[in-house]
């Protein structure tokens, strides 16, 4: 059944906010924002048809408080609810309670959505629809001791991970018995704390793996497609830092095979809209089913560089009964295209969290660059929730151009006030085996990146330091020179000495 939707409650905040408002006003359909106390002055506030107060900073008092955004979606007659991603984009009660209201959720239902977010369960779907996956556990484990009976029977380094997040909260890299028994209890913790489940599964730990996702898009009428793949393996601590897409190993033949792979994996969960199925390949080009993820995706404008298509819009379009409109072979790819995400973290300091005002900042424009933010002088960077704050893109017709692009627009991005993972970036853009497309998920610490970037920093402030001095001696001797030559020796005036060294 089909309706269309003519207003948008956007249950977000920051730059997703504003790209679903962007979309929103190109299709002429009423954008409506909430906000907590703390984001009273955000630009998605402003930017908005609508906007509307739903409590405090705090997360699960705001932007986690499912009854009181639908609440305030009925008050304010919303045909439906766009998720974005984080906050309530996964889970599967929110499209219940949209629909039990009569409310479009721009998202997976919550029966496709239940099935996703249990990766055990996922996992055996995907097994009877005949995608691969990685060896381990079949099901979910509660017992350390049949964790270790499964570690022994896949072999030995393996993967503890929750059965029920994602993110990289709970999972622990276990080398033998002895540090599967120690971690097991931690690993369990932390799943609990993050996601109200304590179950965790084992899996066999791949290494120099690079994680690859493909997007996806699938309608109410059982279209599905594949919008190519993103590279994602520069990580840290499983938390992608950087993606592109193409990726560098994955030729057109492959990328058709397991393009298809994902497709059909959609389809085993009857999956409905915007969604990313997520593989591990090693290095022999196997290629391991890990995930779905039920929404829309942070790098989803890397896709939509290489293709030209909205994706926002598709979803849109798709929630409210409309059909895919291309087909697969439609679809081309064009280019390359680079993300960075901007965190507001310290990189020198182990990413420790930076927040507080931002006097001023300088955000990169030219052709092939695009930046996706919240960011505005006089802004204020909050402590309550995730530390991105912005997407940097740069779009190339291969992949050196889109490269010295990125690196130019790092050059250009001034963000006052906070600390930024810029000067990561800075390193990894003129980073060898970056350059060679030599990247895994270990990518940092394996070509020791982090001392990189340091030894850069020095050599810029020592360089900084010597322009300084000479500068300061260039300075001195003009306003001696002058001093000697002006007026048969008398006294040089004021005037005439700032004439000289101007």
């Amino acid at each position: 059944m089909s309706k269309k939707i003519t207003s948008i409650l956007i249950a977000n905040r920051g730059e997703i906010a504003l790209r679903v408002i962007r979309a929103c006003k190109e299709l002429g359909i009423r954008s409506i924002a909430i906000y907590s106390d703390e984001d009273t002055r955000a630009v998605h506030v402003k930017r908005a048809d609508e906007a509307y107060h739903i409590g405090p900073a705090p997360p699960a008092q705001s932007y986690l408080n499912m009854a009181k955004i639908v609440e305030t979606a009925k008050m304010a007659g919303a045909d439906a609810i766009h998720p974005g991603y984080g906050f309530l984009s996964e889970n599967e009660n929110f499209p219940e309670m949209c629909e039990k209201n009569g409310i479009i959720f721009i998202g997976p239902t919550a029966k496709a959505m239940d099935v996703t977010g249990d990766k055990m369960k996922c996992k055996a779907v995907m097994k009877k629809a005949k995608v691969p996956t990685v060896p381990g556990s079949d099901g979910i484990i509660e017992d350390v001791e049949k964790a270790a009976n499964i570690a022994h029977e896949a072999g030995y380094p393996v993967m503890l991970k929750s059965a029920f997040g994602g993110g990289g909260r709970g999972i622990r890299l276990c080398k033998d018995e002895k540090q599967l028994r120690q971690e097991f209890e931690m690993a369990s913790a932390e799943s609990k704390a993050a996601f109200g489940k304590s179950a965790l599964f084992v899996e066999k730990y791949l290494q120099r793996i690079r994680h690859i996702e493909f997007q996806l898009l699938r309608d109410s009428h059982g279209n599905g497609r594949h919008l190519f793949e993103r590279e994602c393996s520069i990580q840290r601590r499983h938390q992608k830092l950087i993606e592109m897409s193409p990726s560098p190993v994955v030729d057109q033949k492959t990328r058709e095979r397991i393009g298809e792979i994902a497709v059909r994996a959609a389809a085993a969960v009857d999956y409905l809209n915007a969604g990313t199925a997520e593989f591990l390949r090693d290095p022999e080009g196997n290629f391991y089913f890990i995930e779905i993820n039920s929404r829309l995706q942070v790098e989803h404008p890397v896709t939509e560089l290489v293709t030209g298509l909205d994706l926002v819009k598709l979803q849109i379009h798709v929630a409210q009964g409309g059909e895919i409109p291309f087909k697969q072979e439609d679809l081309k790819m064009n280019g390359c295209a680079i993300e960075c995400r901007i965190n507001a973290e310290d990189p020198f300091y182990d990413f420790a969290p930076s927040t507080g005002a931002v006097p001023n900042c300088n955000i990169p424009y030219g052709p092939g660059v695009r930046v996706d933010t919240y960011l505005y002088p006089g802004c204020t960077v909050s402590g309550y929730y995730d530390s991105l704050v912005a997407k940097l893109l740069a779009w190339g017709s291969n992949f050196n151009e889109a490269r010295i692009r990125m690196r130019n627009a790092l050059d250009e991005f001034t963000i006052e006030g906070i600390n930024t993972t810029i000067p990561l970036y800075k390193t990894i853009m003129t980073e060898p085996n970056f350059n060679k497309g030599e990247i895994s998920t270990d990518y940092l610490d394996r070509f020791k990146v982090f001392d990189k970037m340091n030894e850069e920093v020095k050599a810029e402030a020592s360089k900084n330091a010597q322009a300084a001095v000479a500068a300061a001696l260039l300075q001195s001797e003009l306003v001696k020179k002058t001093s000697q030559n002006n007026n048969n020796g008398q006294k040089a005036s004021r005037w005439k000495m700032m004439r000289a060294t101007s």
